[in-house]
C-alpha cells in the first residue's frame, strides 16, 4: 500500500462512506448525536492512555506489535473526531481555517502568563 498523507476532507468523505454502510445500524447524522462520538473519542483515548500506563512510550517507540496497536487505537480517536465533525456540518475549509488561527495565536503565547490567570 503506498504512503498516504491524508488531508481532512478525505477524512470526512471515508467517514461518510463508512457511515451510509452503516447507517441502519448506526446513530443517525443528526448534530445532536455528535455529543456521544465525543464520548465514544474520549473512550478511545482511554484505550490509547491504557496502551502507554500499561507498555510504556518505549514499547510504543520500538516494537512494531505495540506500535501498530497504539496506532489503530489513535487512529479509532480521529475517526470519532471526524464523525463529529460530520455531525456538526464542520467543513475541512472551516476547521483548516480555526487551525491556522489558533496556530499563529499559540505563536506568540505566553503560556505560563495564560496558566497563572486561569488558576488565580
Amino acid at each position: 500500500m503506498p504512503q498516504k498523507d491524508l488531508k481532512i476532507s478525505e477524512l470526512k468523505e471515508m467517514q461518510y462512506k463508512l457511515y451510509e454502510v452503516n447507517k441502519e445500524k448506526w446513530n443517525d447524522m443528526e448534530p445532536k448525536s455528535a455529543k456521544n462520538h465525543l464520548l465514544y473519542m474520549i473512550e478511545e483515548m482511554g484505550e490509547c492512555i491504557s496502551i502507554i500506563k500499561k507498555k510504556g512510550i518505549d514499547s510504543i517507540m520500538n516494537e512494531k506489535q505495540i506500535r501498530d496497536r497504539f496506532t489503530e487505537e489513535f487512529a479509532d480517536v480521529l475517526m470519532y473526531y471526524t464523525e463529529v465533525l460530520n455531525r456538526l456540518d464542520i467543513s475541512a475549509e472551516e476547521l483548516s481555517t480555526a487551525y491556522i488561527n489558533k496556530h499563529k495565536y499559540n505563536m506568540n503565547r505566553n503560556y505560563t502568563e495564560d496558566n497563572k490567570k486561569k488558576y488565580v
